[in-house]
């Protein structure tokens, strides 16, 4: 019976390794495919719109760059609001809870007994667990925190992280559309080699984020050159309008 309960334990420490581990490299793939999906669609909108506005490749180099800089920047400051939001979030819940667990102990260890019979835990089962509990307030107050409010601890470093990894997927993906204006001074031509190159690069990123998320890659990576090349045809049809306007 023993051996029995050491294997329970190794087996739930094996999972919230597991788990952790998981939900750590989910976050970075997040941020990885909302920094190159903006940088690859709106740079590449951008340089399409001003070639179609008769723009030289170095005016749309120029706009490209400027807009990447900018872009980055943004959606770093978004990302890393984001993430310390979440953080300051689980700080405000975790005093609550703190507070609860002084001020009405009784009722926080209701609900403790209400969430383990809800995972089909006879009473007789869970009350030494409820009791353990009231003897360890910080073990108590990690169970509430997960069970109750569904809340993980996060990382203190996050808000740094998801910011960085923004900001050079954004600079990575917003590179792809102007790398033809760089060799190919003539905005006409360049943007032919921009839009073969762009839906490639969107293909393979498309076919890579519905890998990791879980969905179908090759659906993925068609919805996603789909889109960019609405956005690009798009900007350059408005150009063209306002042009000949």
């Amino acid at each position: 019976m023993a051996e029995n309960h050491r294997t329970t334990d190794s087996e739930k420490l094996l999972l919230k390794q597991h788990a952790e581990k998981h939900f750590t490299a989910g976050e970075i793939v997040r941020d990885i495919i909302i920094g190159v999906s903006d940088g690859l669609t709106v740079p590449f909108a951008l340089a399409a719109g001003l070639s179609g506005a008769n723009a030289s490749s170095s005016i749309v180099l120029t706009a490209g760059i400027a807009e990447v800089a900018a872009g980055a920047i943004s959606m770093g400051l978004g990302g890393y609001l984001a993430a310390k939001s979440e953080a300051d979030h689980y700080v405000r819940e975790l005093r609550r809870e703190q507070e609860e667990i002084v001020t009405v102990p009784d009722t926080e260890a209701a609900e403790v007994a209400e969430i383990l019979a809800e995972y089909g835990i006879e009473e007789h089962e869970y009350r030494p667990v409820v009791n353990a509990l009231k003897k360890n307030p910080q073990a108590w107050l990690d169970f509430m925190m997960k069970f109750e409010l569904g809340l993980e601890k996060p990382d203190p470093r996050r808000a740094v992280h998801s910011a960085l990894t923004i900001v050079i997927a954004y600079i990575v993906g917003g590179i792809v559309p102007l790398i033809p204006y760089m060799f190919i001074p003539i905005a006409r031509k360049a943007v032919i080699a921009s839009v073969i190159l762009t839906l490639f690069a969107l293909l393979i990123f498309g076919y890579a984020k519905g890998y990791f998320t879980g969905n179908k890659p090759i659906k993925s990576a068609l919805q996603t050159a789909l889109i960019g090349a609405v956005a690009s045809a798009a900007a350059f049809g408005m150009a063209k309008a306002v042009q000949g306007g």
